[in-house]
């Protein structure tokens, strides 16, 4: 349980580190939108990852109830 509050807690604080980012970023080049576009696939495979985790944890505890 604590390793998936962690995770989440994880992924909140680079999500916010990311949008302050942005956010800090008025005039945007190819650079940034490239960026951009890295930040956003990088926070979807983090939350594959959080998915595919979820359902592992819900696998093992069905395993065990059987």
């Amino acid at each position: 349980m604590q390793k998936n509050l962690l995770r989440k807690l994880g992924l909140a604080m680079m999500l916010a580190l990311m949008l302050g980012g942005v956010a800090a970023c008025d005039d945007q080049g190819p650079a940034e939108e490239a960026g951009e576009s890295i930040d956003e696939a990088a926070e979807n495979a983090g939350d594959s990852v959080e998915e595919m985790g979820e359902d592992v944890q819900d696998a093992a505890e069905d395993a065990q109830n059987n």
